[in-house]
């Protein structure tokens, strides 16, 4: 417990409720589908999503994909300690809170790790990038998209009652 009697979580890390979630208008998801639509266009121009490439990562022939994965933790990385030292805060003017990880012994974050990798060296293709392939032409990736939004789905469903 918290010195205001609330119940804190790791490190004395208080502990927040989700929010309710708020639909928004149809006009305010428009920049949402602009930035998604130039981060998939990025995607597919730097070959990031290339069915090749990832295979090539996971067979050890290339750097490229290794070289966009690190950039991008190290970018990660950077950012947060930047959000952390200075003070940033969200647009609306609240402050950005990033809570401390329970990791524990970590089986989850293998387990998951696991999967999500043998889903990826399997299908050739990581979740995130699967609507760039599918607007790039590829519709054999129709199929995974709509197996990974059905195991999100699932998830969802039955996170209440799954060990974290």
């Amino acid at each position: 417990m918290s010195r205001t009697g609330r119940p804190t979580g790791a490190r004395g890390a208080i502990e927040r409720q989700p929010e309710a979630f708020t639909p928004t208008p149809l006009s305010g998801l428009l920049r949402y589908v602009l930035i998604g639509a130039i981060l998939g266009i990025t995607l597919v121009k730097a070959e990031i999503v290339s069915w090749y490439r990832i295979q090539e990562m996971f067979r050890f022939e290339s750097f490229h994909m290794y070289g966009v994965l690190g950039s991008a933790m190290i970018t990660a990385m950077v950012s947060l300690r930047v959000i952390k030292s200075a003070n940033v805060r969200a647009l609306n003017g609240e402050a950005i809170v990033i809570p401390l990880k329970i990791v524990g012994k970590g089986y989850r974050y293998w387990l998951g790790g696991a999967l999500f990798g043998i889903g990826w060296a399997f299908t050739g293709a990581c979740p995130g990038p699967l609507f760039a392939l599918v607007g790039s032409g590829a519709t054999v990736f129709v199929a995974i998209a709509v197996a990974a939004l059905m195991g999100t789905w699932t998830y969802g469903r039955f996170r209440a009652v799954l060990p974290h």
